[in-house]
């Protein structure tokens, strides 16, 4: 529980009345809550999305469908499903979700890999096929690589067929993006970004940058963009920059925006389509999400505190 705005080490643990779904909502007993930087906002009320404390975090979960609301049509006790609530109400044993954004997860799929799918993978396979186009052969630089919205973007743009090349702030996360298949990588605490993109290049430049960091690599990045390239604005970790728009000009490139969250209420046809498709993957092994640490409800602080400091690599989750 979160009894007030402040850091993360001030949550609680409590024993509260369980919830009971409504009309359309499904209870599910959760076996794994998705950690995201969101939630980090959040707890201290620097999000767009405003909870009122006393509340409890976590807005994507996975487990087993234990309760059926009405009109929740199709579902049964005992389904295995992957399920968003919003952005409040994961991080506990049981949560009401709405049945409308509950995706089936098949016996093969690990509850742990699928919990953040869609805050995570869903926003890469939005950003990189439906905003950017990303083709066979382009080559993808990606920031932040290391965390779990960077390091879905690297598995992502290798399934689609792109060169990957993961920037991301220690050896330690470059390590594991090379794991998962990036073909070079930059450390960005050591190397001029810009430089060392066009090296591994020839000059030519990156086709698409996709940018969940912000800050002062994001101009670097830019700057790195080939002719007509596609810049993918996907969050602000480091702070929001100021972009020099003669760069823009001078590369006929184009500044795309990634906003996935709206997307999923606009276009709820798309969502569950690129929903289906990431579960579809991870069904069939060619897609596996990389959980580097999972957690107890007693331990959420420190989670979120791993998240804010920047130090996670690949995504964590909390299992109740």
């Amino acid at each position: 529980m979160c009894k007030a705005f402040g850091p993360p080490e001030d949550l609680v643990v409590e024993s509260v009345d369980d919830p009971v779904p409504g009309p359309g909502q499904l209870l599910v007993d959760v076996a794994a809550a998705a950690v995201v930087f969101p939630d980090t906002l959040m707890l201290q009320d620097k999000y767009q999305y405003k909870a009122t404390p006393p509340y409890i975090p976590g807005g994507e979960v996975a487990g087993v469908v234990v309760g059926v609301g009405e009109r929740a049509d199709g579902w049964s006790i005992g389904d295995r499903v992957l399920g968003a609530l919003g952005a409040t109400g994961g991080y506990a044993e049981l949560c009401a979700i709405p049945a409308a954004s509950a995706r089936r997860l098949p016996d093969s799929v690990d509850f742990a890999a699928a919990a953040g799918l869609n805050y995570a993978h869903g926003t890469t396979l939005y950003a990189l096929q439906h905003r950017a186009d990303l083709r066979e052969g382009e080559t993808l630089l990606v920031l932040g690589a290391g965390g779990s919205v960077g390091l879905s973007a690297v598995e992502i743009g290798k399934l689609i067929g792109a060169r990957v090349i993961a920037a991301a702030s220690t050896d330690e996360k470059l390590d594991v993006c090379r794991q998962r298949g990036a073909d070079d990588t930059i450390n960005y605490a050591a190397d001029d970004l810009k430089e060392r993109a066009k090296q591994l290049t020839d000059g030519k430049g990156v086709d698409v940058v996709f940018d969940c960091v912000g800050g002062e690599t994001a101009e670097q990045a830019l700057r790195a963009i080939a002719w007509e390239g596609r810049f993918l604005v996907v969050g602000f970790t480091a702070g929001i920059p100021s972009i020099p728009l003669n760069l823009v000009l001078l590369k006929s490139c184009q500044i795309v925006g990634v906003f996935y969250g709206a997307m999923t209420v606009r276009e709820p046809e798309r969502n569950a389509a690129i929903g289906e498709q990431l579960i579809d993957w991870v069904a069939s092994g060619m897609l596996q999400p990389y959980v580097s640490a999972r957690y107890p409800l007693e331990r959420a602080g420190e989670a979120l505190r791993a998240m804010l400091d920047r130090t996670v690599v690949g995504k964590v989750v909390i299992t109740p």
